[in-house]
């Protein structure tokens, strides 16, 4: 069954309501292809790789979390970007983008579907007071050492981790955000957490976790949001009747 690409938008746009974000690139379609969609792919990031996946199953849309356009860059249509878009072109596929509202989503985002995958129950937003929160806290049915916590994520996302754990305390209660969140490590510590999960690490956040008393974990940007962005194009394929098919193309980062 194929349903007019106008329909996937309004559907993608109503579940996602990318209005009620200030974000750092153009949510919703970014790249215009054909007018009809029968096959939805969904990925990480619209890398050249993921655009020739797709390009090889037949998909005639894409539905990302990392698409195109990002604030303060070169906004010149030409080397990897024009190589990437031009494809998208000469195939007529159109690219849907989607980045803090797929973060955000209660049920199918990132945070939700990473804290399903890892076994936490969510009990709030980190941040308590946002409409539509970045991040969640919650809690493990029960409390594990931290070494042991941070083993079972590793099993889950199917890479190592990086464990800073901070005394002998342990994990019952955690907070989260997928990605590049390491900055928000002080608002994790301030809702009185045990431990602090997201995808990425920086110099400083070694010595702030310390400080701070909180056990740190860095689980990866890209495993930490490979959840989102098929469980809502799933959502939406089963909701108009068309197929769908999660292509991921590992990133070790």
């Amino acid at each position: 069954m194929a349903v007019p690409l106008s329909v996937l938008i309004d559907s993608a746009n109503t579940l996602l309501r990318p209005g009620e974000f200030q974000d750092y690139a153009p949510n919703g379609l970014q790249v215009e292809g054909r007018e009809s969609v029968s096959l939805l792919v969904s990925g990480v990031t619209a890398s050249l790789a993921l655009v020739d996946a797709a390009i090889e199953v037949g998909a005639d849309a894409i539905l990302v979390h990392h698409g195109y356009f990002w604030r303060g860059e070169d906004p010149c249509i030409v080397g990897m970007k024009g190589r990437r878009i031009r494809r998208l072109l000469q195939h007529d596929i159109s690219l849907l983008a989607y980045h803090l509202p797929l973060d955000a989503h209660p049920t199918l985002g990132n945070n939700a579907q990473l804290a399903k995958q890892i076994g936490l129950s969510i009990k709030g937003g980190l941040q308590p007071l946002a409409d539509f929160p970045i991040g969640n806290h919650g809690e493990l049915a029960e409390a594990l050492p931290a070494q042991e916590f941070a083993q079972h994520v590793s099993q889950v996302l199917g890479r190592d981790v990086l464990l800073e754990a901070v005394g002998n305390k342990a994990v019952k209660r955690v907070a989260w955000c997928s990605g590049g969140a390491q900055s928000y490590l002080s608002q994790a510590a301030n809702l009185g957490v045990d431990c602090f999960l997201t995808g990425e690490v920086s110099e400083q956040t070694i010595h702030e976790a310390r400080e701070l008393g909180v056990h740190f974990i860095a689980a990866g940007h890209h495993a930490t949001e490979r959840y989102g962005a098929p469980a809502v194009a799933q959502h939406i394929a089963r909701e108009l009747g068309v197929e769908h098919r999660f292509i991921d193309i590992d990133n070790p980062a």
